[in-house]
């Protein structure tokens, strides 16, 4: 491709009258806009130990009270896209929240849309629009766009989850916005326990648009264990979260995955266009992404900019691995710019 003209080829009384009326000349800037190829992307590999984020997260339990804090969280920052910015990736928030035993995180809803993986503690629960789901190690709690939600931590000990949302998303769109809400009354329970058993409702089907909130570890692992126990030795062991009205993704804007892998087993993951966030939730290994090696354990969290070749490696002989990842996909998808490279 030609080599393209640069403001400074240009008189600087033009380039000042430019701007003075609020324009801009393209060609100096087109290709950082279309680059040749494949994106540009500001998101970084990066690793977040959870031996790293325990004790400063703790800490903060000690210095923040929750009225201070409404929701006590350190944000797993992309040095690559900016640490002020909050960002994992263009699309993905992470956060790391503690509540302490006795304390609410109070309710409200935003446009966010957010899930939650349990990472430590016993005895906490998150309320959903009235619908009051348990929260154990590895559960995945979703609570999507608009719909009210609290924490509350009735047992003992601190309890901490890692937060996934799409807050990047919204802010760039300007809809990011957040209400706050009293309390709320525990209404129900999930009507949804059995996979392909769909609940009638005084004879009808629920009407939500994200039926299915809570989708525990528990049932997740025994579906990988299932598959891996009947899948060839060279076949990857992974499950999507899925809605289980639509067979789509459990939220709009990102989805979710767990990945299995067996006792000594490596899998190279499809090159596809979305940025990956992995997070750790048994077993300790070492991860490849485009030559950065990254030795991980129980609770760590990796991210991994879109097109990158990516290879798991179970660091056991003995016993598997297991992850949740989420990725940007569903907006990728929506947009018709979704890819997978050889």
């Amino acid at each position: 491709m030609n080599d393209l003209g640069t403001l400074n080829d240009l008189p600087v009384d033009y380039v000042d009258a430019l701007r003075t009326a609020n324009l801009v000349p393209l060609w100096p800037a087109l290709r950082s806009l279309l680059p040749p190829g494949k994106p540009r992307s500001s998101t970084q590999t990066t690793h977040w130990p959870w031996a790293t984020i325990r004790p400063l997260l703790l800490r903060a339990g000690e210095l923040t009270p929750i009225e201070k804090a409404e929701r006590r969280v350190l944000v797993l920052a992309n040095p690559g896209r900016g640490l002020d910015n909050l960002q994992a990736s263009s699309v993905i928030y992470l956060g790391m929240q503690l509540v302490l035993p006795g304390e609410t995180a109070p309710n409200h809803r935003h446009t966010p849309n957010a899930a939650r993986i349990v990472v430590e503690g016993d005895g906490a629960c998150t309320v959903v629009s009235g619908e009051r789901c348990a929260m154990h190690h590895g559960d995945l709690v979703l609570t999507p766009s608009g719909t009210w939600h609290e924490h509350h931590h009735e047992g003992q000990g601190p309890f901490m989850w890692l937060d996934v949302l799409d807050l990047p998303l919204m802010v760039y769109l300007d809809a990011s916005y957040v209400i706050q809400g009293a309390p709320q009354r525990e209404t129900h329970a999930s009507a949804y326990s059995t996979a392909g058993v769909l609940p009638r409702l005084h004879g009808e089907r629920p009407k939500s648009r994200h039926p299915l909130l809570r989708y525990a570890w528990k049932q997740t692992r025994a579906a990988l264990e299932a598959l891996a126990a009947g899948a060839a030795s060279d076949k990857r062991v992974e499950v999507a979260y899925a809605n289980p009205e639509t067979g789509g993704d459990a939220l709009d804007t990102i989805a979710f995955s767990a990945l299995m892998l067996r006792p000594g087993e490596a899998q190279a993951l499809p090159r596809a266009s979305p940025a990956r966030v992995f997070h750790v939730v048994e077993g300790a290994g070492r991860c490849n992404v485009d030559g950065r090696g990254i030795d991980f354990v129980q609770g760590d969290t990796f991210c991994a900019p879109g097109f990158s070749r990516i290879t798991l490696d179970n660091g056991s002989s003995r016993t598997p691995s297991f992850f949740i990842a989420a990725d940007e996909s569903p907006v990728h998808r929506k947009l018709g710019v979704y890819e997978i490279r050889e």
